[in-house]
């Protein structure tokens, strides 16, 4: 990743292959960078029939624990605000199974941690 690149398009550009990842494995891009008024969501993808809310931690250095570690009760709490506001904008998903996966990309590579948590805040 080039080092000189604003952080916001060094993001943009690890969402784009956190994505092409995913989809190549197998899950459906629903949406990029769904907002509500409590945040952001990186990623909005099907997987099989699971309504799947992606978080995408970039890290040049720390590992992978820090990007686990950077999605915070709070930024949890307002995923799952923000994953509301995203079923309240697209009821034909609101029976769908519901997860929320953390992919940190680090310059060793990407680690994808499915159903990182409960979203018991919702």
């Amino acid at each position: 990743m080039n080092k000189e690149l604003p952080a916001y398009a060094k993001g943009v550009l690890g969402e784009a292959a956190v994505c092409r990842r995913l989809t190549d494995g197998g899950m459906e891009l629903l949406e990029r960078r769904f907002r509500s008024p409590f945040g952001e969501i990186d990623l909005v993808m099907l997987d099989g029939d699971t309504l799947v809310f992606v978080e995408v931690k970039l890290r040049m250095r720390g590992g992978t624990q820090a990007g686990q570690a950077a999605v915070t009760p709070l930024k949890r709490r307002r995923m799952t605000e923000t994953a509301r506001c995203y079923l309240g904008a697209h009821p034909e998903h609101a029976q769908r199974c519901m997860r929320f996966d953390v992919v940190t990309v680090t310059p060793e590579g990407m680690h994808h941690i499915p159903d990182a948590f409960s979203g018991c805040e919702w």
